[in-house]
């Protein structure tokens, strides 16, 4: 009983371990979205969304999807092909983190 539970305990450290995002390491793999989306997530242009203050679950499930082909667009597509996990978590980390969005204030 002692041996299967510590064999869940470790999964689960390990998986916790693996699935961290690192803001950091998400600011250097951003380059190439920065012509699109800006270099902080706030696009310069209106025909490229603010990835800056996204919930960092919204644009993992995003990125997820343009690789996986459920959401369509062909250059996020592209874009995200060589994307592994843990970089789409890590860029999901970095804007999430970006001042950008701001709560609506409902009277």
């Amino acid at each position: 009983m002692y041996k299967l539970l510590f064999i869940l305990l470790a999964g689960l450290l390990v998986s916790s371990v693996a699935i961290a995002s690192d803001p950091g390491a998400g600011k250097s793999k951003s380059q190439a979205c920065q012509a699109c989306h800006g270099p902080d997530g706030n696009s310069p242009t209106p025909n490229f969304p603010n990835l800056a203050g996204q919930y960092e679950d919204y644009i993992l499930h995003s990125l997820k999807g343009y690789k996986s082909g459920a959401r369509k667009n062909a250059i996020m597509a592209g874009m995200a092909a060589p994307l592994s996990e843990q970089d789409m978590k890590d860029l999901a980390a970095y804007y999430a983190n970006q001042n950008g969005l701001e709560p609506l204030e409902i009277d």
